[in-house]
């Protein structure tokens, strides 16, 4: 007799050996992967949303928002400095977030209730960037005008 005729509940696996066998080992690796309870759950998550439920960006890597304030907070030690940031409302989500607003006196083209263009700080696993605390975006446009070029005297601010 056999073992299915038993109703036994396991499986017997032709693992791949020898010097050749990689390929086989790869494929019977992902397949094998299912039968893993650890693995079906992150699967069953991903699928949920996961990541991009708690993004404010939905996966974009850009998005626009309108300033509501400008605020001033203190870096993480070892340095002391106030850094500026503005508060803004995205457009797309309405959620609410904090980005830096990069450069020597760029805080000063932003005023409010204008229209930024955001993206990620570019830390790691999208998380806040060096002696920022809790800030996870910059602000890279001001009113469709790169910040970058008005801080450094090419472009001026366009009046709205």
């Amino acid at each position: 007799m056999d073992c299915r005729s038993l109703g036994c509940h396991f499986e017997v696996y032709n693992l791949g050996r020898g010097l050749f066998s990689g390929s086989k080992m790869k494929s019977d690796r992902k397949r094998y992967r299912w039968k893993e309870r650890k693995f079906r759950n992150r699967q069953a998550k991903r699928k949920q949303g996961g990541v991009l439920k708690h993004d404010p960006l939905r996966g974009s890597p850009q998005a626009k928002g309108i300033v509501i304030e400008k605020v001033g907070f203190e870096a993480k030690q070892p340095n002391s400095a106030i850094r500026k940031a503005v508060k803004i409302s995205l457009i797309r989500t309405g959620n609410r977030l904090t980005a830096f607003a990069p450069g020597d006196g760029a805080i000063s083209f932003i005023d409010e209730h204008d229209e930024v263009m955001v993206e990620g700080i570019g830390g790691s696993k999208g998380r806040s960037y060096g002696d920022l605390p809790g800030v996870r975006y910059k602000v890279i446009k001001v009113n469709g005008v790169s910040l970058d070029e008005m801080v450094r005297g090419r472009k001026e601010k366009p009046v709205r």
